[in-house]
């Protein structure tokens, strides 16, 4: 059995994660750090565990932990590694953005879609963001045979939980309800990492990627809309898009424009190709929460721990 443990462990992805985990037939979940609650019940942060576990959060990490899932936040994690907490033997899976860009690190990115071979040998990963998910799992395929020669234009949505537990002026639910907004237009974070996948998948890539963000008046999920000028037709991308997806068990290309319900609640990603007046369009959604953070996670571990990378993640979506 994989021993694991979470640092950061009252927020919205490591509620998730303590979720999976708890049901994990390959997993003994053994040490949940939380600073601010310490020696608390996981009820306490997560109601909806009342029933499901007894264990409490711990002040430190346990020295016998396998893995190591980082979950304290951006710009906290390189704290947390370099600080000598966790077990020289772990691996460790960092959901925070602070290893994503490749430089003197050790960490991996690791989008399975992407890099899944090279996953199954590391013991560092960089989990990616759930924007740079959803838009990646849109995009690589075209990438994959040199296609994206022309300005790359995305438009995606997200719940209300992708800005994290902590209220905000933008997150309560008097501001968001009935409510749409864009921030961050064109210079969103996940933009380099974005950018760095497509390099890695078509030499030389260097066309722009104009990215418009929104906050959506909803929960959970995430809705990308990407589009370019291509010749291919529809039904040449979309078998591009089979083939390159082909094995991997969490993407399905859909022949219906797909919408969040439809992913919420599982590690799904579903994908929908069509062509309008020379453009290629392509649709995406993705639990932001999943797919875009906990869930593949846990398929990052299964990889890592030679394990079927879908084990414990046949998760059910609701959909009304």
């Amino acid at each position: 059995m994989i021993k694991a443990g979470i640092i950061g462990g009252a927020g919205y992805t490591a509620g998730e994660l303590i979720r999976i985990l708890l049901l994990h037939p390959e997993v003994i979940l053994l040490s949940v750090v939380s600073r601010s609650h310490s020696g608390e019940f996981l009820y306490a942060a997560h109601l909806d565990l009342e029933g499901d576990t007894n264990l409490k959060f711990d002040s430190a990490m346990s020295r016998h932990a396998d893995v190591v899932f980082l979950c304290s936040g951006h710009g906290k994690s390189k704290a947390v590694v370099e600080g000598n907490t966790i077990p020289e033997s772990a691996k460790v899976i960092d959901l925070s953005s602070d290893y994503r860009i490749k430089g003197e690190h050790d960490f991996i990115y690791g989008l399975p879609e992407l890099n899944r071979d090279i996953i199954k040998t590391t013991n560092y990963i960089a989990n990616p963001g759930c924007f740079a998910t959803c838009i990646q799992l849109c995009l690589l395929p075209l990438a994959s045979e040199n296609l994206l020669n022309k300005p790359v234009h995305v438009t995606a949505i997200t719940g209300s939980t992708g800005a994290g537990q902590n209220p905000t002026d933008t997150t309560h639910f008097s501001w968001r309800s009935n409510n749409a907004s864009i921030y961050k237009p064109l210079k969103h974070q996940h933009l380099g990492e974005i950018k760095q996948s497509l390099e890695q998948l078509q030499e030389g890539f260097h066309q722009p990627v104009h990215f418009i963000p929104m906050r959506g008046a909803f929960t959970r999920g995430i809705l990308a809309t990407c589009y370019l000028e291509l010749d291919e037709s529809a039904d040449t991308i979309k078998k591009l898009f089979k083939e390159y997806y082909a094995g991997h068990p969490f993407v399905t290309v859909s022949d219906s424009s797909p919408d969040v319900k439809r992913v919420v609640g599982t590690n799904k990603a579903l994908i929908h190709v069509q062509k309008e007046d020379g453009q290629i369009l392509i649709f995406g959604v993705i639990d932001n929460l999943l797919k875009g953070a906990s869930g593949q996670a846990v398929q990052n571990m299964n990889l890592m721990f030679g394990l079927d990378e879908s084990l414990g993640l046949n998760l059910k979506a609701t959909a009304f």
